[in-house]
């Protein structure tokens, strides 16, 4: 891919589409940064915030943008795998069974407070995310694409809420909060929504299949062996810190190389460079590693632990 293929992709239609997602979040650019980061690499999202921050409208705004099937599902706690990937249906007049689509057959799936649902229901979206296609009663059915899943999460300390499961979260290319915004910024939100919801008039910027040939492009972005030592040795460190029960999966590594090239392509290169893996490491993989008991108890964070073994490996030239 040549440099002038990226100039043609990332100014006129990605940052459109950033343009598009400003109009409704404001003062969160990096959040947004990163949201469109992921949909570039073909990842999914995890919003973990409190309610009322704007996740839902988010995911809605993206949607809309990308003129794509958009479906919301609200997670509660007698929610079914079926409600989600759908099952079949007998019809007394023909006597047959109809396989009747779930509202995961789309292309951007909002996954409303995911974490209040039961494991097993959670679980119905692993294949999905992986994969991008669905096994349901023993046929494998492929999902449109683009394919992406936007789940927002309560803090795990708000009532009724259970903890994602470990490969679950693993299939999440990104973690983010959005926080709640700036004094000033607020004052604007309020204004903004005196009259209309300024959701509702976003409009299409990019089509489907210009998404699909953005992702292609993404994967022709090239990756130097130093930059790919680089990653692994990060990812290796995980593995190895005593602060740690469990490191960065394999899974990982590829997720982190995938998001650094479409970052990559978002900046208009068609090269990675260290910075860029530098930028997605708080994103990419503080989730996916798991804290002993000991550290937990001592007060760390996933993502200060990250930070420093990040900060004790030597950056590539």
């Amino acid at each position: 891919m040549t440099t002038a293929q990226v100039d043609s992709g990332v100014p006129g239609q990605v940052n459109a589409l950033k343009d598009n997602l400003q109009r409704v979040i404001y003062g969160k650019s990096d959040c947004l940064d990163v949201l469109v980061v992921a949909l570039l690499a073909g990842g999914s999202v995890l919003i973990e915030d409190v309610p009322g921050v704007g996740k839902t409208t988010l995911a809605k705004a993206l949607a809309q943008s990308l003129d794509a099937q958009f479906r919301r599902i609200q997670f509660t706690p007698d929610l079914l795998p079926a409600d989600i990937l759908g099952s079949s249906i007998y019809n007394p007049v023909s006597g047959d069974f109809r396989f009747d689509p779930g509202p995961i057959f789309c292309n951007i799936l909002l996954a409303d407070e995911i974490n209040r649902a039961s494991p097993r229901t959670q679980s119905a979206l692993l294949e999905a995310m992986n994969e991008h296609q669905a096994t349901i009663e023993g046929q494998r059915r492929a999902l449109p694409q683009p394919f992406m899943v936007i789940a927002t999460e309560n803090p795990i300390e708000c009532h009724g809420t259970y903890p994602l499961p470990e490969a679950q979260l693993d299939r999440f290319l990104v973690r983010l909060a959005i926080g709640y915004p700036a004094a000033d910024v607020e004052v604007d939100i309020v204004k903004s929504h005196a009259q209309a919801e300024p959701v509702n008039g976003i409009e299409a910027v990019l089509t489907l299949e210009q998404v699909r040939q953005i992702q292609q492009g993404v994967t022709r972005v090239h990756i130097d062996e130093s930059v790919l030592a680089y990653i692994v040795e990060i990812v290796h460190a995980t593995r190895h810190d005593n602060r740690l029960q469990l490191g960065v999966s394999t899974r990982g590594t590829l997720m982190l190389s995938r998001a650094a090239q479409a970052r990559a392509y978002f900046e208009k290169r068609d090269y990675v460079i260290p910075d860029d893996v530098l930028w997605l490491v708080p994103h990419v993989l503080p989730h996916r590693v798991i804290l002993t008991s000991k550290t937990r108890y001592g007060g760390a964070t996933a993502k200060q632990i990250i930070a420093e073994i990040v900060g004790r490996i030597k950056v590539p030239v």
